[in-house]
C-alpha cells in the first residue's frame, strides 16, 4: 500500500534485519540478501517489438480506466477498478499458470508486442524448486473474470521454448537481490492478441528522473488478490471477486533505489506481480518499471515499501540505447 515518505525508514529496517521481502505473484515470502549475479536464460526467445506502443485503429482510447464517472467508494482505499475495454487498458490482462506441483496461481501480465507478454520471472518459475510452470494462460482485459471474447484467452505452447526470464532462481532463491533485481519475464503466446487490444511502449528511464520529475505522476494496474471485494458497497456487481479486476491507481511514485532495484509507493498485494508502473512520455503510455515484491516488518507484518524491476534489461536484450 502507499507509504509516502519512508525511504529512510526503509533503510533503517534492512540495517535492523527485520525486513522480508515478499513476491506478488503468491510464490513466496522470504528475507533479502545480495548474492552474486545470475546470468538470464537468453537461448530461445526473440522479442519482437521496438519498445513503443500501439494501438489498433478501430480501438477507442481512453484516459480513464472505467467508463462513466463511476469510481471507488469513498473511504476505501485509493484504488478504482478498471472497466475499461479501451486502450490502453485493454494491453494489461491475468497471467494464469500451473505450477509443476500443479498448484495454480496468477499474477499480472501486459502485452508489449502482438504476441509478447511482460510479466515477472516468479509468474513463470517457482523460486523454490526452479521448475517452469506447467501451464500458463493469458487472460486479456479481464473485468469480473471475463475478457472481450472466450476466444482471445491465449495459451503459451512448448512453454520451455515460449517463455524467456531474468533469472531462474537458483544461488539464493528470492533471497538474492540480483535475483529480484531480474525477475522478469517475456511470454510469447499462441495469439497475436496485440494487434486487437494494442500492447505498450517501454522505456528505461534513470531512477534520478523517475524520483525528482515524476513524483505522484505514474499510475499503476494489477490484478491484486485483495481487490475488488464484492461485499463492499459499489462493488455489487463485481461478482467474480477478487483478483478478477484488477484495480487502478494514479498519483504513485518511484521513491528511490537500491542494488538496481526500483522503490515504489503503488498499491499491491499478492497477484498484482508482474503489473505496469505506467508514465505517460509525449502523449503515449509506457511501462517505466515492472512490480515484483514488497518489504515487510516480519515481527509486526507492517507493509514498508514496494519494490519494481527497471526496465533496462529490455534494452539490453534489443540492443536499443
Amino acid at each position: 500500500m502507499r507509504k509516502p515518505s519512508i525511504y529512510k525508514q526503509l533503510l533503517a529496517f534492512f540495517i535492523a534485519g527485520i525486513v522480508g521481502f515478499t513476491a506478488l505473484g503468491g510464490w513466496i515470502s522470504v528475507q533479502a540478501q545480495t548474492e552474486s549475479p545470475i546470468l538470464p536464460n537468453t537461448e530461445q526467445l526473440n522479442l519482437v517489438g521496438d519498445g513503443k506502443p500501439f494501438k489498433p485503429a478501430d480501438l477507442e482510447q481512453s484516459e480513464k480506466p472505467y467508463d462513466g464517472d463511476r469510481g471507488i467508494p469513498t473511504g476505501i482505499d485509493n484504488r478504482i477498478p478498471m472497466l475499461s475495454r479501451n486502450y490502453p487498458w485493454s494491453t494489461i490482462g491475468r497471467v494464469q499458470g500451473t505450477a509443476a506441483d500443479a498448484k495454480s496461481y496468477y499474477c499480472t501480465g501486459t502485452l508489449v508486442a502482438s504476441d509478447i507478454v511482460l510479466t515477472n520471472a516468479h509468474c513463470v518459475i517457482d523460486p523454490e524448486t526452479h521448475q517452469l510452470s506447467k501451464e500458463l494462460r493469458f487472460i486479456p482485459n479481464a473485468i469480473n473474470g471475463k475478457s472481450q471474447s472466450s476466444k482471445d484467452i491465449a495459451t503459451v505452447q512448448n512453454i520451455a521454448k515460449n517463455v524467456l526470464y531474468g533469472t531462474d532462481f537458483k544461488n539464493g532463491g528470492f533471497d538474492n537481490v540480483q535475483n529480484q533485481s531480474n525477475d522478469w519475464a517475456l511470454i510469447r503466446i499462441n495469439q497475436p492478441l496485440g494487434r486487437k487490444y494494442g500492447y505498450l511502449g517501454w522505456q528505461s528511464v534513470p531512477a534520478s528522473t523517475l524520483i525528482k520529475q515524476k513524483q505522484g505522476k505514474l499510475f499503476f494496474v494489477g490484478y491484486s488478490s485483495d481487490y475488488p471485494d464484492p461485499s463492499k458497497e459499489g462493488y455489487e456487481s463485481l461478482t467474480a471477486g477478487k483478483g478478477w479486476t484488477a484495480g487502478y491507481e494514479n498519483g504513485c511514485s518511484i521513491v528511490g533505489e537500491e542494488s538496481n532495484l526500483f522503490y515504489h509507493d503503488c498499491a499491491t498485494a499478492s497477484g498484482s506481480s508482474g503489473g505496469p508502473i505506467i508514465d505517460v512520455i509525449d502523449g503515449l503510455p509506457y511501462i517505466v518499471a515492472l512490480n515484483n515484491g514488497e518489504a515487510k516488518n516480519s515481527i509486526t507484518g507492517q507493509d514498508i515499501i514496494n519494490f519494481a524491476v527497471k526496465m533496462d534489461f529490455l534494452d539490453n536484450l534489443t540492443g536499443r540505447k
